[in-house]
């Protein structure tokens, strides 16, 4: 448990370079043996690209820097629940296991909405870990949309 709390610092840290960019904070990595492999936050107006969130970020990043698409026995760190596309690309990048900050009530699909990790049809299976630094993770999504909601 250690570990995921400072891993997930990390990618809060990607979260908030996010919010910088006046985009939404959340912000993801990846580790394997230990390591940070590749990190990425969400970039969906900046890039005018709607599956440019942070998870999709960090799997492209990590794909060019081990230049392999496969994420084999990898970790994914990333502050917000993954909505479905981002669990398709985590499943086709063979990420191992998926950690996760808050819980997305809306859309999100490694529990709260729906399970997309665990269908039959998928040949790959994620672990799958949420709730780490939840606090943390959520009050900096909340605070962004109140002081969006204010301006």
């Amino acid at each position: 448990m250690h570990n995921h709390q400072l891993w997930m610092k990390k990618a809060i840290e990607m979260a908030k370079k996010a919010e910088k960019n006046d985009e939404v904070p959340v912000g993801a990595i990846i580790v394997k043996d230990n390591k940070v492999i590749g990190s990425g936050y969400n970039r969906v107006v900046n890039d005018c690209d709607a599956s440019a969130h942070a998870e999709i970020q960090a799997i492209r990043n990590t794909g060019l820097a081990i230049e392999n698409y496969r994420l084999v026995d990898t970790t994914l760190y990333v502050t917000l629940e993954p909505c479905m596309m981002c669990v398709g690309a985590i499943v086709h990048a063979r990420i191992s296991h998926v950690v996760f900050g808050a819980y997305d009530q809306k859309t999100g699909m490694a529990g709260t909405r729906e399970n997309c990790f665990d269908k039959a049809y998928h040949n790959h299976k994620v672990e799958i870990t949420g709730g780490i630094l939840e606090l943390n993770c959520a009050q900096l999504l909340q605070q962004f949309f109140k002081k969006r909601r204010k301006n």
